[in-house]
């Protein structure tokens, strides 16, 4: 097998993709879905930087605004002081990660990006929640995670319904990716919303035929860490999901996911040097603990 080549331009630090990355969840919240995953003081926020880049990640998706369906919402200046903690403790204590920051909302991104310092802006919504997004992550210059949702966080489970989700997931991004590219974005990476206004059945599919958006030549991010979309076919909850995960993210790697966004790091970068010891095995080595995140080719300041 071959992973498909791709890069980053994270601020003027160019990150080569040419394996698959780990990008490990902060939840700065009180009320995400896997409540392993709740980050609320100062030191438990540190040691999650730490650990994420101790067990191999090399990115770090901040989140202030939990997006589990049904979720209570949370005002933009609550979502932005979140995010903020946990973007000064990354840079504290994980200062060669990729920062990205879990936002629908365009001031928040602009806030988190110009004034403290995040790398990546990841939109749950593709640009649909907030008219400005687009826009302005264009304007800023960072790459976007474009990613899939039907309806929003607080309904998105109600009756979601596709003719062919595979299909309508791919005009989306046609239309979404048209768009930025008129705006003038360039580094777009893309996410089907694996549980975002989703059945079993959608997920599945959409698994089943993740290879084809390849086809936009751009990177693609797989999220499907301890979902329901496991824990609901296999039984069980979000804590007992850990096996699933791998087993999904594993078959997402096969299929060219560029970028796996998990609670789990360590089980993540385990599954990627397999699936890369079937690419090169003569390279499957492991690497370096001591240096988890890769050297950017570029260090040209924005």
């Amino acid at each position: 097998m071959t992973f498909p080549a791709y890069s980053l331009n994270c601020r003027g630090r160019l990150f080569e993709l040419r394996t698959p990355l780990v990008m490990g969840i902060l939840n700065v919240t009180p009320d995400s879905f896997f409540a392993d995953s709740r980050q609320t003081t100062d030191e438990a926020i540190a040691r999650r930087c730490r650990q994420i880049v101790a067990e191999g990640g090399t990115m770090i998706d901040i989140g202030g605004y939990s997006s589990r369906s049904g979720a209570t919402d949370v005002t933009p200046e609550e979502e932005t002081e979140r995010l903020r903690r946990g973007i000064e403790a990354a840079r504290r204590e994980a200062p060669g990660a990729i920062i990205s920051v879990d936002t629908f909302r365009a001031e928040v991104a602009r806030v988190c990006v110009e004034e403290y310092g995040a790398h990546i802006v990841n939109d749950i919504s593709g640009g649909m929640l907030d008219p400005k997004m687009l826009r302005t992550v264009a304007q800023l210059g960072v790459p976007y995670i474009l990613m899939h949702m039907q309806g929003t966080p607080q309904d998105m489970q109600t009756a979601p319904h596709y003719d062919d989700v595979a299909a309508d997931v791919f005009q989306f991004f046609a239309r979404q990716i048209e768009k930025l590219h008129s705006l003038g974005a360039k580094d777009i990476i893309l996410d089907p919303g694996f549980g975002f206004g989703k059945e079993l059945s959608h997920n599945y599919e959409l698994m089943d035929h993740l290879e084809e958006f390849q086809a936009f030549g751009l990177p693609i991010l797989a999220g499907v860490s301890r979902k329901s979309m496991i824990y609901r076919l296999l039984g069980g909850t979000p804590a007992t999901a850990l096996n699933g995960t791998t087993v999904l993210n594993t078959v997402a790697l096969l299929k060219g996911a560029a970028i796996l966004r998990v609670h789990d790091v360590a089980a993540a970068v385990e599954a990627v040097r397999i699936c890369n010891a079937l690419q090169a095995p003569g390279q499957a080595a492991a690497p370096d603990p001591a240096t988890p995140c890769p050297r950017p080719t570029s260090s040209t300041a924005r």
